[in-house]
């Protein structure tokens, strides 16, 4: 039995003084579906989840390389072209499919012809790449019913978000999340875009405090001459770990700020780092306080929804996180190990082993991710996080998702990962030091969705989890080895058993 789509108009411990403000969505799900990973929030669990009247989210990491990736597989069921044939622009899809599409397939053992490297000033051809990428996603997540789709993208994952954005709003996206840095930018970017607009976004370039601005654009009319399509403008919501950023980010963007996401330092995925200097527990994990606990009356105070993430997968943290006066939950975890899941049918076996077994855990690793952030890995044979199996990696930054952008000595942009080859990272003005424990993300999330590049010394996954991976046991039926997406919302949505 499918349980009942869920709508509400208001949430009923919102507090707005009764008036509903500018700009407040209409539609308030009770549960935010988690962007997640590389291609783990694709558009099958979207879909499943917005079916269901909740939020269903993809990601948009990575989604050019995802792209390309699935041409070169052949495309087995025609999705990817399906798609693509309803992008606007048709001969940017003319142009991908004839780039990377192959016919049948590549072969097993050769590798996948390479995309370029997002950066300050990307070639027409990756930008026609992101642009189809997202539309496709979007598109196929949102085809055949009325539901709600969101896209989670990375602020730390600037050189892409532009082209990311337009993309997933030329398929009619209806929420952008953002998180992992402070987006003030991003709700003008959405305005510019559903005004027929190019939009423009400042690049971090570290060490920079007294340097020239790297201003990154894009215009829509590159795409194609003649009238551009006409697009709506999507909820933005904002992916928080503080009122204090929540209060910056609604008072000084540089556009509407729909709502937010709360999430705490059990969340899956990057974390935010805990305020004030960094100590490790024996284990090696970062040391969350009371300075990390989110102030909720202040968000309350902004009269702005809110959802909160990170261990609230159940009837009875939904209520409390009601009750709170939240809209309702980001639930990401339970999502990324069912059937619907972007990851390989493998790891999400074991996982849900793991879990039965009583031996599913996390590890919130300070050095994995090129980026400085926490970063959860749920510690799996054969995986990243086995000791032993990274140093089996060949240490090589390819795909350039995470680098940095630093300021050259005679003033142009370079850009460097702490992820890549140390001797580079070196040169590139890095410290060994900086080098040390980081992990390739972008090609362990892609190996952790069956897209892995083929290499001499292969390529691992990673898979990112949230605490709450030790109990996706409770969505698993007796003597069944998996759940769905319905299995979820079904149980979250159950009522509260009274004490």
């Amino acid at each position: 039995m499918r349980p009942q789509a869920v709508l509400i108009l208001l949430p009923p411990a919102c507090h707005h003084g009764g008036r509903i403000p500018l700009g407040f969505p209409m539609f308030q799900p009770i549960i935010i579906q988690g962007g997640m990973g590389v291609a783990t929030s694709g558009w099958r669990l979207a879909r499943a989840v917005s079916q269901l009247g909740q939020l269903g989210v993809v990601s948009g990491t990575l989604l050019a390389v995802v792209l390309a990736r699935r041409l070169q597989e052949g495309d087995p069921n025609g999705l990817m072209r399906h798609a693509l044939a309803h992008l606007p622009f048709s001969q940017v899809a003319e142009r991908v499919i004839d780039t990377y599409y192959v016919e049948g397939g590549k072969p097993v053992d050769a590798p996948y012809r390479p995309v370029s490297m997002p950066g300050q000033f990307p070639s027409q051809a990756l930008t026609e790449l992101t642009v189809a990428a997202n539309f496709t996603e979007v598109f196929l997540a949102k085809e055949g019913h009325q539901g709600r789709v969101g896209i989670n993208l990375l602020e730390k994952i600037q050189a892409a978000a532009l082209a990311s954005i337009y993309g997933a709003m030329l398929a009619g996206v209806d929420y952008v999340l953002m998180g992992a840095g402070i987006p003030r930018s991003i709700p003008g970017v959405l305005d510019r875009f559903a005004e027929g607009k190019a939009a423009e976004l400042k690049l971090d370039v570290e060490d920079n405090a007294a340097g020239p601005e790297a201003p990154m654009s894009f215009d829509p009319s590159t795409l194609q001459a003649g009238p551009l399509p006409t697009l709506t403008r999507p909820q933005f919501l904002a992916i928080v770990s503080s009122a204090a950023l929540a209060t910056t980010l609604a008072k000084k963007s540089n556009g509407r700020v729909d709502g937010f996401i709360i999430e705490g330092d059990i969340a899956g995925g990057h974390n935010a780092p805990p305020r004030g200097p960094m100590q490790l527990t024996p284990a090696g994990e970062p040391i969350y306080g009371p300075r990390d606990v989110p102030e909720l009356a202040k968000f309350r105070d902004l009269g702005l929804p809110f959802w909160l993430a990170g261990g609230y997968a159940t009837p009875e943290k939904l209520a409390e996180a009601r009750q709170l006066g939240a809209a309702g939950v980001q639930v990401g975890t339970p999502f990324a190990f069912c059937e619907e899941s972007g990851i390989t049918d493998d790891l999400k076996r074991q996982a849900c082993q793991m879990s039965l077994d009583g031996t599913a855990h996390v590890f919130t690793d300070p050095c994995a991710s090129p980026t400085g952030f926490p970063f959860k890995v749920m510690r799996m044979p054969g995986s990243l996080s086995e000791p032993g199996i990274y140093t089996q990696r060949q240490r090589v930054c390819d795909l350039g998702y995470l680098r940095q952008s630093y300021r050259r000595p005679d003033g142009t942009l370079g850009y460097r990962c702490a992820a890549e080859p140390v001797d580079e990272f070196v040169r590139k003005g890095g410290t060994a030091d900086g080098t040390d424990k980081r992990q390739c993300l972008c090609n362990g999330l892609l190996a952790t969705v069956g897209l892995g590049q083929a290499r001499p010394t292969g390529e691992f996954p990673i898979v990112t989890a949230g605490n709450d991976v030790a109990n996706i046991s409770r969505y698993i039926a007796p003597g069944a080895t998996s759940y769905t997406a319905a299995d979820v919302i079904r149980y979250m949505l159950a009522p509260v058993a009274q004490g």
